[in-house]
């Protein structure tokens, strides 16, 4: 038994040691990342921006619109995508307010500055009168 137990021993800091080691390294040490930040908040600040800048009298329909861009190392905001559109004018409102953003304060992995991706969906759930919508 107590072979046994030095066997486990020896073992679990060399399995513990490969996966930390492995290709996979920048996932496991997840403590050490600090997401973007925008305008100093997180993505409550960039919902608010969304709702003051984006003219809700561009969209036609109800449904969900989903963004895609890149905070880059410098917090500029790069490669604008929509992912899922409901109709062309309001994904090119959306595409005119991420162009208008400001610059956000990148994320970190290790004290060094990243680029993130971000996926913002928006949730239009009438014919909006002014402003309803839902962020998720």
């Amino acid at each position: 038994m107590l072979k046994f137990i030095h066997f486990i021993l020896f073992l679990l800091p060399i399995a513990t040691f490969s996966q930390i080691q492995g290709e996979d390294e920048v996932y496991l040490g997840g403590g050490d990342r600090i997401e973007a930040k925008f305008n100093g908040g997180g993505m409550e600040a960039f919902h608010e921006f969304i709702k003051n800048e984006f003219d809700f009298s561009k969209v036609t329909k109800p449904g969900t619109m989903i963004a895609g861009f890149t905070i880059d190392e410098e917090g500029n905001v790069k490669g604008i995508k929509i992912l899922q559109m409901l109709d062309a004018q309001s994904a090119l409102e959306m595409i005119r307010v991420l162009k208008k953003c400001p610059k956000w304060e990148p994320a970190q992995r290790g004290g060094k500055p990243i680029s993130v991706e971000i996926k913002y969906p928006m949730v239009f759930n009438s014919k909006p009168k002014r402003r309803a919508v839902e962020s998720h």
